[in-house]
């Protein structure tokens, strides 16, 4: 496990402090991108602090090399502290970096899933026995690769389509999906125990006349978590899942700056927030992890 780096602790001065920020930037974790981002803003101060020290005369009597050794020290400080505050540079790097962690998944994944075909129907299986099949073929796989990978095939179809119908970046979808189902394994089941193919948490409200299963969820009050009951909706099959996933997102207007702001991954996690599709406070920022995550897979 990699100790997350710190930007408001040491200054990325030498080859070692770099080569961690771009493990951490590879990585794709927020708190690592946020880290680094914090980072090269020091830096960036850093390197100005240095070219305006240069800029002065340096053959004065007190410029020997103790007190030059000395001001560099006082730069540093200076530089953290500038940092610290904030320039707004670390904030606009951080959104830039996932942006790019999501635009590398599309760019990687675009080709394998340009023209893809649903497995649902013809697959009858969970996402979960699909992943115990993949495991079984090749024993190299671990349990969650397994997983991942059963759960991209099974679903990336779906999310092409609900993309074109949306204009929603079917990766960012897929990540939702996983958010909310933990990769398929916490897919809510009915009573006698197969799946309801209800990969987003979609309540079943008095205007849904589909089937219906009853599950214990965690709905957040004034940031306070409590457990409660609740009816959710049941489909037939995974197609059916995405395509009332995105005619929700088109036909409720609470929605509407969802699909405006849905071309990067901050846009999409933070307007899902601001229109209340779920009531945990840190909603967004799971959402952009999984998405940048997904993009090493």
């Amino acid at each position: 496990m990699t100790t997350p780096i710190d930007g408001t602790e040491k200054l990325a001065v030498d080859a070692n402090s770099l080569n961690d920020l771009r493990r951490a930037t590879n990585q794709n974790s927020p708190a690592g991108v946020k880290a680094a981002a914090k980072q090269f803003e020091a830096l960036f101060v850093g390197m100005m602090l240095k070219s305006m020290r240069k800029a002065m005369p340096q053959d004065g009597p007190f410029d020997t090399e103790q007190s030059k050794m000395f001001t560099s020290m006082l730069d540093e400080q200076l530089s953290q502290k500038i940092a610290a505050r904030g320039l707004g540079l670390a904030a606009v790097l951080e959104k830039q970096m996932l942006n790019n962690a999501a635009l590398q998944y599309t760019s990687k994944h675009s080709t394998s899933v340009a023209n893809p075909v649903p497995t649902s129907e013809a697959d009858p299986t969970s996402i979960t026995q699909h992943a115990q099949s993949l495991k079984a073929a090749s024993p190299g796989l671990s349990n969650s690769q397994a997983q991942v990978q059963a759960f991209q095939h099974k679903l990336s179809g779906y999310a092409q389509q609900a993309s074109q119908a949306t204009g929603i970046p079917a990766n960012f979808m897929l990540g939702q999906a996983a958010l909310e189902s933990g990769w398929g394994k916490h897919e809510i089941a009915t009573t006698n125990g197969q799946p309801s193919h209800n990969l987003f948490g979609i309540k079943a409200g008095k205007n849904w006349t589909g089937k219906v299963v009853t599950a214990v969820t965690t709905e957040y009050c004034n940031g306070v978590a409590t457990q409660k009951v609740e009816k959710f909706r049941c489909y037939n099959n995974y197609g059916e899942a995405f395509n009332d996933y995105a005619n929700l997102l088109q036909g409720n207007q609470r929605y509407k700056n969802v699909l405006a702001n849905a071309k990067d991954a901050y846009g999409f996690a933070q307007g899902l927030q601001k229109a209340g599709y779920a009531s945990d406070p840190e909603y967004a920022n799971k959402l952009m992890s999984v998405i940048a995550k997904t993009s090493s897979t």
